[in-house]
Order: C-alpha cells, then sequence, then structure tokens
C-alpha cells in the first residue's frame, strides 16, 4: 500500500512516483540508471505537467550520447561544490558535530523502518532520502526533508542558476512541498550569504565527506 503523505497538494501515488524518479535521476549517471530512462519517461508522462515536466527535462538530458561527459558534468555538479551538495544535513548544520547528531537520528529513523544502509551510504543522501519517503515511510521522509527545506532551496537555486541538467528533477520534488514559510526564507538568505557553519576541530566520518559519487544506485 502507498503510505500516506499529509497535508500536501498532490495524491500519495503522483508524490510517491515524482521521489522515486527523483531518487534515481539524481543518482551517478551509471549504465544502470540510464537503461531505466525509458520507464522513468512512462512514469514521468503521466503525471501533472507541474511536478511532471522537470523530470522529463532531466531525463532528456541524460539521454546524451556521451555518458562521460555526462558523469564529468555530475561530479562536477555535486561533488566538487558546496552549494550542489545532495547530503541535506550538511547545509543546516555544516561541518560541525552537530550534523553528526543529525545524521544519528536519520540513521535511527531508518532502523527503526527496518532499513540497514551500506557502510559508504551516509543516511542525509537526498537520493536516499526521496527513494526511503516514496517506498517505506512517507511521513518520515516528508519530515526529513522539511527540516532541511532550506539547504533543498539552496541547491534548487543553484541548479536552476547553473542551468544544470538536473535542475528540472529538483524543480520536481520541490513542487511536491508545501510553499516555504518565512523562516525557511531567512535561512536561505543566511545561507546563500554565510554558507553552512565550518568546525573543523574533532570531526569524525560524519562530517562533510570528500566523496566520490556513489555508483550502483542507493
Amino acid at each position: 500500500m502507498t503510505p500516506k503523505v499529509p497535508s500536501l497538494k498532490y495524491s500519495p501515488d503522483e508524490i510517491t512516483a515524482v521521489w522515486q524518479c527523483a531518487s534515481v535521476l539524481l543518482d551517478y549517471p551509471d549504465e544502470l540508471l540510464l537503461s531505466r530512462l525509458d520507464m522513468l519517461n512512462e512514469v514521468a508522462a503521466s503525471l501533472p505537467a507541474k511536478i511532471g515536466t522537470g523530470l522529463l527535462e532531466t531525463i532528456e538530458y541524460l539521454r546524451r550520447p556521451t555518458v562521460s561527459a555526462t558523469q564529468s558534468e555530475y561530479v562536477d555538479t555535486f561533488d566538487t561544490r558546496r552549494r550542489g551538495c545532495l547530503f541535506l544535513t550538511y547545509f543546516s548544520n555544516g561541518e560541525t558535530r552537530k550534523r553528526g547528531l543529525a545524521l544519528l537520528r536519520i540513521k535511527q529513523v531508518y532502523a527503526r523502518a527496518g532499513l540497514n544502509l551500506a557502510e559508504e551510504q551516509l543516511p542525509d543522501h537526498l537520493c536516499v532520502v526521496l527513494e526511503f519517503g516514496a517506498l517505506t515511510d512517507a511521513r518520515a521522509g516528508l519530515k526529513m526533508i522539511l527540516d532541511n527545506r532550506a539547504g533543498l532551496e539552496l541547491l534548487r537555486i543553484h541548479l536552476r542558476e547553473a542551468d544544470s541538467g538536473w535542475s528540472g528533477a529538483l524543480e520536481s520534488v520541490c513542487a511536491t512541498l508545501p510553499p516555504l514559510k518565512g523562516n525557511d526564507h531567512e535561512v536561505v538568505a543566511r545561507l546563500i550569504a554565510e554558507g553552512p557553519e565550518e568546525e573543523q576541530v574533532g570531526l569524525n566520518t560524519y562530517g562533510m565527506p570528500d566523496v566520490a559519487p556513489m555508483p550502483g544506485g542507493v
């Protein structure tokens, strides 16, 4: 049964479809992902335009003939730019000890739902959160996203300003969410002006990772 998502504009089935498609499209573009584009296109085309069009734009972008160029662009977009970070708690906690606690709380939510991540996967990766919300617990997934909404908005703005091929997928995700509230706007403005907090001393592996993309899906 599709998990119920509370107080959102679109139906649970529509939100599940957007989140699941986006969780695939925003992951590292390996051969497996690219082999799924026709299936994802069929799902996205069945959705209302306001939440389906962005997914279709990213799908079209990923049909580029040169896979290596797409992979290189992915790394440049998400792994070498702080504003392009796909790890949600980085925006709200920066490179501080608080981020380790935020990651631990998310892992505890996953564990209660019976989901155990591989050791190399951080639990706040946007693709992991979206897949969890789509397939396991929509209410808990939505809470994770809304708790980190300002960072997600900063990522959306960054991708749009960079005219990124992945912008459409994130626009579709954000279109499923409630409008930004006053405090969210203030936090986004602060993040744009100052960036996330930094605290280099005493960080462990739960700090901001200097990692390669996550091949093989979530």
